[in-house]
């Protein structure tokens, strides 16, 4: 049987400029895609990565135009939520170049203000706790309060306001249990505030503060410290608006990360015993079964999303010809999970205004030394 040529070998020879532009052809094109798949994709290699760089600007290929259009970028750009409650977040940002992403995680971190304890004022610490290491567990301990509602400090002021400051307080003594049984050995039975917790904190609101706001700690059953009888911690605390950036008590967030969205392409049919050993490489989820139409146990990528980019199929000869893995530049999966009062949407959502503030900050500045050339000249 006579096996099918190529398209080019079968036009008639004495047609040769049609061959070389059909050539010419599959040649451009081939260019393009690779081009194509060096901006988009970022390649995991056996022994590394490839195509890590950045090539979103203009110049950057022969025959390419990647200059920036505000129109294609709004046409590319949106957010997708993958699920959210009142403490994590987690969602899709698609079209953006890795330095966007990046700010936000920056500022989700370090610029999002929070109110945290700043000033612990101990009257009395009978405790084996060490009176610094005391006011530092104290000033961990994250708070349910809305920081918007509040300003910022001034340096110089000593006392505070109802604008600026939450007044707090812990008053708490251990003592023995009387009706504890004589051959009691459980600490729980035979004394009583032997536990100092955080929800032993109490606020005494300033000012107006108690109209527009309820504060308390976000969990309840932090442990601050163990007492016995006789030990006694009798603190008065002080909180104010702060940043991340100044300290890390006042970062609103547990965790704030992105990573690229994997793929996975099967370049050959996976089937018979090579399909359970494919999908052991991968996590659970990752890979799937099917029946094909010869009735034989065929693989297929269900989500590569769940994936953890481990490489372990490379390990494997007689796979790691048939996967071809990479991560999407532009497509990148955010978590967030909140430390504070306020839901993770808000935070994000302070986190860009944040850096809208700044763009509009550089924008001013730049319009200010464009001014100033001018009135030199």
């Amino acid at each position: 049987m006579q096996q099918n040529k190529p398209l080019h070998n079968q036009i008639p020879k004495r047609n040769q400029l049609y061959r070389k532009v059909l050539i010419k052809l599959t040649l451009e094109t081939s260019k393009m895609y690779h081009i194509e798949e060096m901006r988009t994709r970022l390649t995991l290699n056996e022994q590394g990565l490839s195509n890590v760089h950045t090539t979103d600007f203009p110049g950057s290929y022969s025959g390419y135009n990647d200059a920036w259009d505000s129109r294609k970028f709004i046409s590319n750009f949106r957010v997708k939520i993958i699920s959210i409650d009142d403490k994590e977040m987690q969602f899709d940002m698609i079209g953006i170049d890795a330095s966007i992403a990046n700010a936000f995680r920056r500022i989700l971190i370090a610029e999002v203000p929070t109110m945290a304890i700043e000033k612990v004022f101990l009257y009395n610490n009978t405790s084996v706790i060490q009176d610094e290491v005391l006011a530092h567990r104290l000033g961990l301990i994250p708070l349910d309060v809305d920081a918007r509602l509040f300003e910022f400090r001034q340096t110089d002021d000593l006392e505070g306001t109802a604008e600026d400051t939450l007044d707090l307080e812990l008053n708490i003594k251990c003592t023995k249990n009387p009706s504890a049984p004589k051959d009691a050995t459980d600490p729980n039975v035979m004394y009583k505030h032997h536990k100092v917790f955080s929800g032993d904190i109490v606020w005494i609101p300033k000012g107006n503060q108690s109209d527009v706001s309820c504060v308390k700690p976000v969990h309840d059953d932090i442990l601050i410290a163990k007492l016995r009888p006789g030990h006694e911690i009798d603190v008065k605390m002080q909180a104010v608006k702060g940043l991340g950036r100044d300290h890390a008590k006042f970062s609103p967030v547990a965790t704030a990360s992105y990573r690229l969205l994997p793929e996975i392409k099967l370049l050959s049919k996976i089937t018979g015993d090579d399909v359970k050993e494919l999908q052991s490489c991968f996590s659970p989820g990752v890979i799937g079964i099917k029946q094909n139409d010869q009735c034989e146990e065929e693989a297929y990528v269900v989500s590569a999303r769940m994936d953890t980019c481990s490489r372990e199929v490379f390990r494997h000869p007689n796979l790691k010809d048939k996967v071809k893995l990479s991560k999407v530049k532009d497509h990148f999966i955010y978590s967030v999970e909140s430390a504070v009062g306020l839901a993770p949407n808000v935070l994000v959502s302070e986190s860009i205004k944040i850096l809208m503030t700044k763009c509009r900050s550089f924008l001013r500045e730049l319009d200010n030394a464009q001014d100033k050339e001018m009135d030199t000249q």
